[in-house]
C-alpha cells in the first residue's frame, strides 16, 4: 500500500477500474459484476475506482452493494464529478455513449460549485457510502476555466471540511493534467492511455512535473483500451480500432516478450508501474477470470534483458522504462 500524493489515502498498487461493471459496450448481470469485485478484494486490490458517467451510475450502485460488506477502513475508493445525472423519459439505450444500459438519465456538463457537490451527493447514495476518499474532476477538456475557476476550489474546500481525502482530475491526456499539477494543489491525477508501451506522451513533462511536486500519477489505460492486451486484426486502440501501423508495433512487441518467456499484458503493466511519479496501475475488467488474470500478469517478474532489447530496437526511447 501506499499514499496518494501527500494525502493519507493508502491504495494498493494494483487498482480496479469499474466501468466494466457498468455494462461498458455490453451487458453483464449483477451476480457477474459483484463476483468481479469480489474477486479482486481476494486477489489484494484495495483502491475501487468509478463514476457516474459509467452506465448512468450502475457502477457505483454495483460497486456499493460489494464494498459494503468489507470494512471501511480497509479499502479507498474513487469516483468523479464533472457529469452531473439529471432523469429523463427520453427512453432508448446508452449505447451512443458506450454503455449497455436503459437511457433513464441524461448527462448534464456541470463543473460548477453546486454541481460539484450535488453530483457526490448523489453518488454517495448510489454507493451506499458516507464518504468516498477520492473525487476527480472527470474530463474537463472542453470546460477548462469553469473547472479551474469553480471546480477545483469546491474539491480543495470539500478536502478541507474532511468530506473527501484527496481531489485530482481524470483525462485521456497529459497537457491539461500537467497544468492541474502546476497550478493547483491536487493529491494525484488520474491519466488514461498516455503512458504505455504505445504512447509514452506523459513523461514529457506530466510525470516530471508529478515527481517535483509530490503529485502521485494513477495510470489507466496501460492496454490502450485493448491493443496492447491482444494485438488481433479487429484490436481496439483508445476506444476506436487501432491503425495498421499500430498493430504492426503491438505486434513486434509481443514477439519480444515471447522471446523473452513473458507476456505482453505483463510488460503493459510493469511498464505502467515502473515510474517514480506512478502511484498505481488501474485496470478495468468485467469478470473474475480477467481480475486473475490481471493479478497473475502484475505479479510477473520481467526481463531486463526484454527492456534492452525494446530499447535497442528503437519500440521504446532510451531511458524507458524510468
Amino acid at each position: 500500500m501506499r499514499t496518494l500524493g501527500r494525502s493519507d489515502v493508502r491504495v494498493s498498487p494494483l487498482a480496479f477500474g469499474a466501468a466494466g461493471i457498468g455494462n461498458l459496450y455490453t451487458g453483464i448481470d449483477d451476480e457477474q459484476a459483484h463476483e468481479t469485485v469480489r474477486t479482486a478484494w481476494q486477489h489484494g486490490v484495495r483502491y475501487f475506482d468509478t463514476a457516474p458517467h459509467y452506465g448512468l451510475g450502475l457502477s457505483e450502485r454495483r460497486l456499493g452493494t460489494v464494498l459494503r460488506d468489507y470494512p471501511r477502513a480497509e479499502y479507498a475508493v474513487s469516483t468523479k464529478v464533472g457529469r452531473r445525472l439529471e432523469p429523463t423519459d427520453a427512453g432508448g439505450d446508452d449505447l451512443a455513449h458506450g454503455f449497455a444500459v436503459p437511457a433513464t438519465h441524461r448527462r448534464v456538463w456541470d463543473f460548477s460549485a453546486d454541481g460539484v457537490r450535488r453530483t457526490l451527493e448523489a453518488s454517495l447514495e448510489r454507493l451506499g457510502l458516507d464518504r468516498v476518499d477520492v473525487v476527480y474532476l472527470h474530463d474537463p477538456d472542453d470546460h477548462a476555466e469553469q473547472a479551474f475557476r469553480e471546480g477545483y476550489p469546491a474539491l480543495e474546500k470539500l478536502r478541507s471540511e474532511g468530506v473527501v481525502g484527496a481531489i485530482g482530475a481524470g483525462m485521456n491526456q497529459a497537457e491539461m493534467l500537467t497544468r492541474f499539477i502546476r497550478d493547483t494543489d491536487v493529491d494525484a491525477v488520474l491519466c488514461a492511455g498516455r503512458y504505455t508501451l504505445l504512447d509514452q506522451s506523459a513523461a514529457t513533462e506530466l510525470l516530471p512535473a508529478a515527481v517535483e511536486r509530490g503529485v502521485s500519477v494513477v495510470v489507466g489505460g496501460a492496454f490502450n483500451s485493448g491493443l496492447l492486451a491482444d494485438p488481433r486484426p479487429d484490436a481496439t486502440y483508445n476506444y476506436t480500432r487501432a491503425p495498421g501501423e499500430l498493430l504492426e508495433r503491438a505486434r513486434r512487441l509481443q514477439s519480444v516478450a515471447d522471446r523473452h518467456g513473458t507476456t505482453l499484458r505483463a510488460a503493459a503493466l510493469a511498464f505502467c508501474a515502473a515510474h517514480p511519479a506512478v502511484g498505481c496501475v488501474l485496470v478495468g475488467a468485467r469478470s473474475a477470470h480477467e481480475v486473475r488474470d490481471c493479478a497473475e500478469q502484475f505479479d510477473a517478474q520481467i526481463p531486463a534483458a526484454f527492456w534492452r532489447e525494446l530499447r535497442d530496437t528503437g519500440l521504446l526511447p532510451p531511458g524507458e522504462p524510468s
